[in-house]
C-alpha cells in the first residue's frame, strides 16, 4: 500500500495500492493541514502531523482508533516525521533540533541534536525493514520486471501487478508491452 496526505480542497490521509488503484480516504475529518506521515508497519498503524490544528495523531490502516499523540504550539514548527520502536522523532524548524516524542503518551518530548538544514527525517534500522518475499514484480528470465516492458507496479497484493509505459508510450494489448 501506499499513504499519502492531502490537504488541497478537503484535507484528508489516503491510502491505495502501489499502482494507484483503490483509492481510500482514512481520515477526512477534524483534520486541516497534514504536513508529515509515518508508518507503523508492525502494529499497521499511520502517525500524521497537523499544522494548523497544531496536533500529532494516530490510526490504524483503516482510519479506525484514532487518538490524539500531542497538541500544542509546539507541533506548528515540526517538519519531518519517523517512527521507531515507542517513540516519534521530528524536526523542530525553529530550532532545527531533532525531537523524540513517547507515540504513547505525548509527553515525554526530548531534544537529541541540533542540525544545521533539515526537513525531513527517517529511521534506517535493520528491524525496521520488512522481509523480502518474492512478489509480481520481480524480472522475468528476460529480465523484465513481472513481465512488464517498462514499469511494472505492485496492485492489491504482493501476487498481483500492473504494468504501465513510460511517457509517449501506450499498453499493448497484451497489458505488458508498451507501444
Amino acid at each position: 500500500k501506499l499513504f499519502f496526505t492531502d490537504y488541497g480542497n478537503a484535507a484528508k490521509v489516503e491510502r491505495c495500492d502501489m499502482d494507484g488503484m483503490n483509492r481510500t480516504w482514512i481520515v477526512d475529518s477534524k483534520i486541516e493541514q497534514p504536513t508529515a506521515l509515518a508508518l507503523d508497519l508492525i502494529n499497521k498503524y499511520v502517525y500524521w502531523l497537523d499544522i494548523y490544528l497544531e496536533s500529532v495523531e494516530v490510526v490504524d490502516y483503516q482510519g479506525r482508533k484514532r487518538q490524539t499523540i500531542t497538541k500544542g504550539r509546539q507541533i506548528r514548527h515540526l517538519c519531518g516525521l519517523a517512527v521507531f520502536e515507542n517513540y516519534l522523532y521530528t524536526i523542530n524548524s525553529d530550532n532545527l533540533s531533532i525531537l523524540r516524542i513517547n507515540r504513547y503518551n505525548g509527553t515525554d518530548v526530548q531534544a537529541l541534536a541540533r542540525l544545521d538544514n533539515a526537513k525531513e527525517i527517517r529511521v534506517y534500522q535493520k528491524r525496521t525493514q520488512a522481509a523480502a518475499r518474492s512478489h509480481a514484480c520481480e524480472a522475468d528470465p528476460f529480465g523484465m520486471p513481472g513481465g512488464c516492458s517498462h514499469i511494472c507496479l505492485l496492485s492489491s497484493s504482493y501476487k498481483a501487478r500492473t504494468c504501465r509505459c513510460r511517457t509517449g508510450f501506450i499498453l499493448g494489448s497484451d497489458g505488458r508491452s508498451c507501444k
